[in-house]
C-alpha cells in the first residue's frame, strides 16, 4: 500500500508532466506540504514523515520543497517546519535534504495537538511560498482529513487563488461522525475541490491506493 501511495504522488507533484502550464523557461518544481497537527490527527504524522522522505530523494537541484503545519492560525511563516531550494552542488543538495528531515523529526517528536484547524490559512500561505519562488510546477500536498474549524474571530471567507496549482489531499481518514453519515464527509471533499477549482487549480484526493495502482499501471 505505502508503495502506491509513493508512486501515485509521483505522478500527482510533477514529476511527470501535469497539465497545468508553467512559467515560460521554468522547469523546476516546487512543493509545498500541509500537516494537519488537530486532535487524534497527530498520529498520522509517522505516514507524512515516510512520504517526506520519499519526496526528498525524487526533488533535484532547484526544486523547491516546504513543510508546514496546519494549526490554529496557520496564514504565517511561524508554521513552516521546513523550507529549501535545493543546490545545484549535488554533495550540497544531500546534506540540505539530510538537514530538512532532520527538523522534520524533530517536529513530530516534539509536536502537540492543536485546538483548531485552519486550512484555508495554510493554503493561502503555501501560494504565497509557491508564487515567490516562481517554479514551473506547483503542488500543494494537504495531509488532513479536511475537517476546518477555527477559532472565533477568524475570517476565512475569501476566494482562494490556485492559478496553475495542483492542490493534493492524501491521506483523508473519516471522522467518527463520517461513519454515522457518509454525506458528511463527501460534502467535505466537495466542498474543498469548488474552493480549489473556483480558485483556478487542479484538485485531487490520494486514498483509494487500489484504483490509482491500476490508474498509474494504465499509463505506463
Amino acid at each position: 500500500m505505502e508503495k502506491l501511495l509513493r508512486a501515485a504522488l509521483i505522478v500527482l507533484i510533477g514529476f511527470v508532466p501535469l497539465s497545468c502550464s508553467a512559467p515560460e523557461g521554468s522547469s523546476n518544481r516546487g512543493v509545498y506540504m500541509l500537516l494537519d497537527t488537530s486532535g487524534t490527527y497527530t498520529a498520522e504524522l509517522e505516514k507524512a514523515r515516510q512520504i517526506i522522505a520519499y519526496l526528498l530523494t525524487q526533488l533535484d537541484s532547484g526544486d523547491a520543497f516546504a513543510v508546514a503545519r496546519i494549526d490554529t492560525g496557520s496564514f504565517s511563516e511561524k508554521d513552516i517546519i521546513a523550507k529549501t531550494t535545493f543546490s545545484d552542488r549535488p554533495s550540497t543538495a544531500n546534506q540540505e535534504k539530510r538537514a530538512f528531515l532532520d527538523k522534520i523529526d524533530e517536529f513530530i517528536g516534539s509536536t502537540r495537538s492543536a485546538a483548531y484547524t485552519d486550512i484555508s490559512g495554510g493554503l493561502l500561505q503555501a501560494d504565497e511560498y509557491l508564487t515567490e519562488h516562481e517554479v514551473g510546477h506547483k503542488t500543494i500536498l494537504i495531509f488532513s482529513d479536511m475537517q476546518e474549524e477555527l477559532p472565533a474571530g477568524y475570517n476565512r471567507d475569501i476566494k482562494l487563488s490556485f492559478d496553475d496549482v495542483e492542490v493534493v489531499a492524501v491521506n483523508v481518514t473519516k471522522l467518527r461522525t463520517d461513519n454515522v453519515d457518509p454525506r458528511e464527509y463527501l460534502d467535505r471533499l466537495a466542498l474543498w475541490r469548488q474552493k480549489v477549482e473556483a480558485g483556478g487549480g487542479q484538485w485531487r484526493v490520494v486514498n483509494d491506493l487500489d484504483r490509482l495502482g491500476k490508474l498509474l499501471s494504465e499509463k505506463g
